[in-house]
């Protein structure tokens, strides 16, 4: 665990840049540890381990967003749980998340997912088309705040392609900023975190840095 080091790294690099410890595939005594180094804000790719580590009564400024892809039958878990969603990567998928906080009473914050690199393995919004389409969509809920975009670097470590593909959502996050009130780009893990920021984003996902190999 060095949630320490890792941050005061980033933090040379960007004083602003909000830093997410992916917790996945982590017991909870690591998500509490690395609470108790100063992380504040964890992502989980899976609602049944978010579902497993964070149900207790979690300090109020620890927040929890899950980066997984989500599936329909799990929204209604994933909402109760979630401080946001950033794996949206559907209007279907946007509808549901609406009905379900409804139900409920609660605004929950999300990002889009652009496919920023065109893989078929990947889910996410591919066109500039359907990326305005959706957050036209996802504004208009009352139960849904649009924060802003995410992408994932291509499969593989290509710094040129990862740069390519981040300067593709960055200027796609720029346009959609004219618009909408807007203020999260996610991109950026482990292995390419200093890049993403030098690409504007906002917030960068890391796990392995933190928390080491998985096991």
């Amino acid at each position: 665990m060095n949630f320490r080091e890792v941050e005061s790294k980033v933090r040379e690099k960007s004083d602003s840049v909000v830093l997410v410890a992916v917790s996945k595939t982590r017991p909870q005594e690591d998500v509490l540890a690395a609470y108790a180094e100063g992380a504040r804000v964890f992502g989980e790719n899976r609602v049944q381990e978010m579902e497993a580590k964070f149900s207790f009564d979690r300090p109020e400024d620890m927040k929890v967003y899950l980066i997984g892809q989500l599936q329909s039958n799990k929204v209604k878990k994933a909402v109760a749980l979630a401080d946001r969603i950033e794996s949206v990567d559907s209007i279907k998928l946007i509808d549901k998340i609406e009905a379900e906080c409804a139900k409920i009473g609660k605004t929950i914050e999300i990002l889009l997912e652009v496919n920023s690199s065109g893989e078929d393995q990947k889910s996410g919004f591919r066109s500039e088309e359907e990326v305005f389409a959706a957050a036209q969509h996802a504004s208009s809920c009352e139960h849904i705040k649009f924060m802003g975009l995410m992408t994932v670097g291509p499969l593989g470590f290509d710094r040129e392609k990862n740069l390519k593909a981040f300067n593709y959502t960055r200027a796609l996050y720029d346009k959609i900023k004219n618009i909408y009130p807007v203020s999260v780009l996610s991109m950026g893990m482990s292995s390419d975190w200093e890049d993403a920021i030098d690409s504007g984003s906002t917030e960068i996902r890391l796990g392995t840095v933190i928390f080491g190999e998985r096991k």
